[in-house]
């Protein structure tokens, strides 16, 4: 046997062996539905529930945890209710729930905003409002390292008349360090063209505890970006957001895919707690290319967006997200 022969098995032996470790240290996931909603448990804790009721205006996962248990999510809204205390919060948008998928203009209707919310935006508030209606539900059975949930929503507008479709998807896994969500959404313009419209209010969002805003907390991209200024609608592969919450260092990231659409993504990212994944809003973004950033999904067909989300113990450099990202891109 030749050394190169030797050397490519032993690196096989490796691989197997750190794969067989990895997979050992996977804990298991369990899916609990009750009425319009799915508790997902991860080694026997709590880390998310997500929300479908059809009464309000979009879907979406709150609050996400840690691996030790520590929320690193806003608190609110819990439905369509915002607590009395929180509503002195100049930056409360209500309509950022903790996880998400919605885009500000689809077909001219706000699926960011939310009509429930309109008296928040002030007197000047002229939107016109879309929602997900809620349409089936496939429970994925939990395996021992992962568990999914697929949902399928009509999206629709003022009138109630459905024009598109959306499906979102959610995998979820976790070991004794960290927690991920591998996040699948895709709009199907089966009736009709859609088109997503140029706009900064999108698309996959996460608002984050109140200890993790960019200062106390620390943002970072993938390109070495640091602080609101240097990430706000720029493109990067990866957004981190770092600090300590209820005594724990931990952080949590959105990875893009190399698959999902207009990759690597603009990013409307804030100090304030928001950060987005959104192709879109090229205009606001990056006004001196003087392009369009919207796109029309033709009749008949669909348009796909993949995210990871990463949430991890210490800062950005000890939880090795450039790493971690390196090996999702690679799958």
């Amino acid at each position: 046997m030749g050394k190169r022969s030797a050397s490519l098995i032993l690196l096989l032996m490796t691989l197997v062996l750190f794969g067989a470790s990895a997979w050992a240290q996977s804990e298991s996931v369990q899916l609990k539905r009750m009425g319009n909603q799915i508790s997902v448990l991860i080694g026997g804790k709590p880390f998310t529930t997500y929300y479908f009721d059809p009464k309000t205006a979009k879907a979406y996962l709150q609050p996400l945890r840690s691996a030790r248990g520590v929320v690193v999510t806003r608190g609110f809204p819990m439905g369509d209710t915002v607590p009395l205390a929180e509503q002195k919060d100049p930056s409360l948008e209500p309509h950022q729930r903790p996880l998400y998928f919605a885009h500000g203009d689809i077909n001219g209707l706000d699926f960011w905003g939310e009509e429930v919310f309109r008296k928040f935006y002030g007197s000047e508030d002229h939107q016109i409002y879309g929602r997900m209606v809620f349409r089936k539900l496939q429970e994925m059975p939990a395996e021992s390292g992962s568990g999914t949930i697929r949902a399928e929503f009509d999206l629709v507008g003022p009138d109630g008349r459905p024009f598109a479709e959306e499906t979102q998807q959610y995998t979820f896994r976790g070991n004794k360090d960290s927690r991920t969500v591998d996040c699948e959404f895709v709009i199907h313009a089966n009736r009709e063209p859609v088109k997503m419209g140029d706009t900064k209010e999108g698309t996959f969002a996460i608002r984050v505890a109140k200890e993790l805003d960019s200062p106390p907390g620390h943002m970072v991209n993938s390109e070495g970006g640091e602080g609101e200024p240097q990430i706000w609608g720029k493109r990067a592969n990866w957004v981190d957001y770092d600090g300590v919450v209820d005594g724990e260092k931990l952080g949590i990231a959105i990875f893009d895919s190399s698959r999902s659409f207009r990759h690597p993504t603009y990013w409307h990212a804030r100090a304030y707690g928001l950060f987005a994944a959104n192709p879109f809003g090229i205009k606001e973004f990056a006004p001196g290319l003087k392009q369009d950033g919207s796109y029309t999904i033709p009749a008949g067909e669909s348009l796909t967006f993949r995210y990871r989300v990463l949430i991890h113990h210490g800062d950005y450099k000890e939880a090795r997200v450039a790493d971690a990202y390196r090996q999702y891109a690679a799958q």
